[in-house]
């Protein structure tokens, strides 16, 4: 009987751990990054989901060399490149919500033509 009542305790505290978990468990999936190389982008369409990122591959060139223009602010947003702590993070743009918009980067390396490409969002 001893062993019995250590068991249903076990097995309680397993139901119990069972339901804490999943209440901390996201309903909201994660969406990977989609990756491109800058100079693959130039007149090109990039389809992303609401909360997705376009992850810009700079080459050679400094990640924070590079400056984007969104048309439409409300379907996307640039985010610039920056360099924290000894890691890197490339620019992207940011889906926002459905719809199109075109995309600008410019790269403050003079010389380097700007790579203009469109951003189709849905949900």
């Amino acid at each position: 009987m001893t062993i019995w009542k250590h068991g249903g305790v076990l097995a309680l505290a397993l139901a119990g751990s069972a339901l804490i978990l999943a209440g901390c468990a996201s309903s909201a999936p994660v969406v990977a990054p989609v990756t491109r190389d800058a100079g693959s982008l130039q007149g090109d369409t990039v389809d992303l989901v609401v909360g997705q990122v376009l992850n810009i591959n700079t080459g050679d060139l400094a990640v924070d060399s590079y400056r984007g223009e969104v048309e439409d602010s409300e379907v996307a947003e640039f985010v610039p490149g920056h360099e924290d702590g000894g890691a890197t993070f490339n620019p992207g743009v940011q889906a926002l919500a459905p719809g199109s918009t075109t995309v600008v980067l410019s790269n403050e390396n003079g010389g380097i033509q700007d790579v203009t490409f469109t951003v189709e969002v849905s949900e």
